[in-house]
């Protein structure tokens, strides 16, 4: 990997090693559940073995400090800290804003800002991010790698996205275990339903509402995209 930075190794994988990068893990682990943590480092770690193994204009002119911290923030949206939730956003566009914040206060300046802000806010939605900048498509694809495996994303999203190895995703997750993922990701997102609800209504989250809190009365209906269309009254 090409980087103008200091790097070191992590689980394996050469990785830069700047001050922003460190106070970004410190801040991460002090805003999210050991779980969450775990996720994001994977998912930098594993986005940053696929960006060794990949060549071309993708990965040339990447910025490599703003990756990491992108990765490493990108579930900030799923923080115990109040102060970075709101009651009605999605939780892409609360982790968003709350890494564009911690990066102001670093004295990044604006549109490098904004850079991690538009990854961030378009992470969960790879059919969008994949075809964006470079910084935004390797965040999302690192993240979906991290969670499926190389095997099945790559199948996903391709060869020019997905580099990592099974051998080097294993190595990550022993440095970083998975154990609970799966109930920790089911536990949040029906929790983002419950809390704050019109941060889920008409996104991929709202689909746990609509499984596991039906009974309790949690609809979308009337505020999808397609009932707001349905509403003109004049053509």
């Amino acid at each position: 990997m090409s980087t103008p930075h200091p790097t070191r190794i992590l689980a394996t994988i050469t990785v830069p090693d700047t001050p922003t990068i460190t106070a970004a893990i410190a801040y991460a682990r002090t805003q999210v559940s050991p779980r969450t943590f775990n996720h994001v480092m994977r998912s930098w770690l594993v986005g940053a073995a696929s960006i060794s193994h990949l060549a071309g204009p993708l990965t040339q002119s990447l910025d490599h400090e703003a990756f990491a911290v992108a990765a490493i923030l990108h579930d900030l949206g799923w923080s115990h800290n109040a102060a970075l939730i709101t009651p009605d956003k999605r939780f892409e566009v609360d982790g968003a804003n709350a890494a564009r914040a911690f990066l102001h206060a670093r004295g990044w300046a604006q549109d490098r800002c904004q850079r991690v802000w538009d990854a961030i806010a378009l992470h969960t939605i790879p059919s969008i991010a994949c075809h964006a900048t470079p910084l935004t498509a390797l965040v999302s694809a690192g993240t979906m790698t991290e969670l499926f495996g190389p095997g099945a994303t790559l199948g996903l999203l391709g060869p020019g996205l997905v580099g990592a190895t099974e051998q080097e995703w294993e190595a990550i997750s022993r440095e970083f275990p998975r154990e609970g993922l799966k109930g920790h990701l089911h536990e949040t997102l029906v929790g983002l339903c419950r809390s704050k609800p019109e941060g889920t209504y008409g996104t991929w989250v709202g689909d746990f509402g609509e499984e596991f809190l039906k009974e309790g009365g949690w609809s979308q209906v009337g505020r999808r995209g397609m009932d707001l269309l349905e509403t003109l009254t004049r053509e």
